[in-house]
C-alpha cells in the first residue's frame, strides 16, 4: 500500500496514532509525507524524531518540503523571515527543540530539513506540498509554487498531467470538503490538509489518503495546544 499525509504541524501524538493505529503501516508499504511537519502544534521535534525513527527501522518513507520548513531554514539568514516564522507558529517549534533560535538546531535535524524533496512523481500521482501553477510553460519548474501557491485548481491542464492525479496539502479545508473531492472527477486533484491545528468546526483532522485504494483515513487531533513562554 501507498499512503500520503500532509500538514502534521507539530502534532506528534495524532501523527503516531494515524500511522500505527489507523493505517497500521507495514515495512512493505510506502508513506509519502507532504511537508509542514513543524510549527503551530506542541511537538515539532517529536514529529521529526518519529519520521527519523521510521526510516531507521526500515520503513519506506519519503519526505517533501513544506513552506514552514522553508521558513525555518530561511529564518536563519534573514531577520524579517525570522519574525514571520515566529508569527506562524515558530515559538512552539523552538520550544519543542529547547532552542531560542533556528541556527541552534542540532545537525541531524538540519540535515533532515535540507534533504526534503519538492515534489514526487509516481506512476499515478504527483505529490506536492502546496500545488503547481499550470499557467507556466512547465508546471514542474517553479519551486516557490510548490511550497506556497493557493487557489490554483482551475489552472490544471489535464493533458499535461497525462492521466495522473495530484495530491497536496497546505490549504486547510473541512473534512467534508476533502471527502467530497473523491473520486476526483471534476478536477484530478485532492487537498488532504484537514487543518489539524485549526480549532473550528469541521477542522482538526490529520488525514491520510491510501493511494492504492483511494480510501481517506483520518485521525482527529489528540493534542491541545499549550501556551509556551520564553
Amino acid at each position: 500500500m501507498e499512503y500520503a499525509i500532509s500538514d502534521i504541524h507539530g502534532h506528534s501524538q495524532t501523527f503516531r496514532c494515524l500511522v500505527e493505529d489507523i493505517i497500521k503501516l507495514k515495512k512493505e508499504d510506502t508513506l509519502y509525507l507532504l511537508g509542514d511537519y513543524v510549527d503551530r502544534g506542541p511537538d515539532s521535534k517529536g514529529v521529526i524524531d518519529y519520521i527519523i525513527e521510521l526510516k531507521d527501522k526500515g520503513y519506506q518513507v519519503r519526505t517533501l518540503r513544506g513552506n514552514h520548513e522553508k521558513l525555518f531554514l530561511d529564518s536563519m539568514e534573514d531577520s524579517e523571515t525570522y519574525s514571520l516564522f515566529l508569527h506562524n507558529g515558530g515559538f512552539e517549534t523552538l520550544a519543542s527543540f529547547e532552542i531560542r533560535n533556528p541556527s541552534h538546531l542540532e545537525k541531524k535535524y538540519l540535515d533532515f530539513f535540507n534533504e526534503l524533496e519538492y515534489y514526487i512523481e509516481t506512476d499515478r500521482f504527483f505529490l506536492v506540498h502546496a500545488g503547481f501553477d499550470f499557467t507556466r510553460n512547465d508546471f514542474l519548474e517553479n519551486q516557490y509554487d510548490m511550497l506556497w501557491i493557493r487557489r490554483w485548481h482551475h489552472t490544471i491542464d489535464k493533458e499535461a498531467l497525462k492521466g495522473k492525479f495530484i495530491v497536496h496539502g497546505h490549504t486547510p479545508i473541512p473534512l467534508a470538503e476533502i471527502q467530497a473531492m473523491l473520486p476526483m472527477k471534476q478536477y484530478p486533484v485532492i487537498d488532504i490538509d484537514g487543518g489539524c491545528f485549526v480549532k473550528k468546526p469541521g477542522f482538526g483532522y490529520l488525514c491520510a489518503l491510501n493511494l492504492t485504494t483511494m480510501e481517506l483515513l483520518c485521525q482527529e487531533r489528540i493534542e491541545e495546544k499549550p501556551d509556551f513562554h520564553f
